[in-house]
């Protein structure tokens, strides 16, 4: 399938979550139609390896978005504990994805997100 382009202006949401004790700022930039479309992860301890690697995970896991990739395939592709939790930050943030709706207010001219 071809890459979706993304629109100038888009609703977008950051946000912050903690991954194995490390937190990160997370920022979603969103579809016309509300589906996740773009992801950018930077830690809170910048230039460090688990840093760049979350930031790589981020532009592999927008160019599948923005493939059409479904969400729910990704979340059943991610490397998982035995437990069943995401073994890595891109996975914890593929989860959250999967589970949520957007948060944030929409910019004018945007659909309101669902509830």
């Amino acid at each position: 399938m071809p890459r979706t382009v993304l629109d100038q202006r888009r609703y977008s949401e950051t946000f912050e979550m903690e991954f194995r004790k490390v937190p990160f700022h997370v920022s979603v930039g969103y579809f016309m139609n509300c589906k996740p479309a773009e992801v950018f992860v930077n830690s809170v301890k910048s230039g460090t390896d688990l840093e760049g690697v979350a930031r790589d995970a981020a532009v592999l896991l927008s160019i599948a978005l923005q493939h059409d990739a479904p969400i729910d395939i990704l979340k059943g592709a991610i490397t998982r504990t035995p437990q069943g939790e995401p073994q890595t930050i891109i996975g914890a943030i593929i989860d959250k994805l999967a589970s949520s709706s957007p948060l944030a207010l929409p910019i004018v001219g945007h659909p309101k997100p669902p509830d």
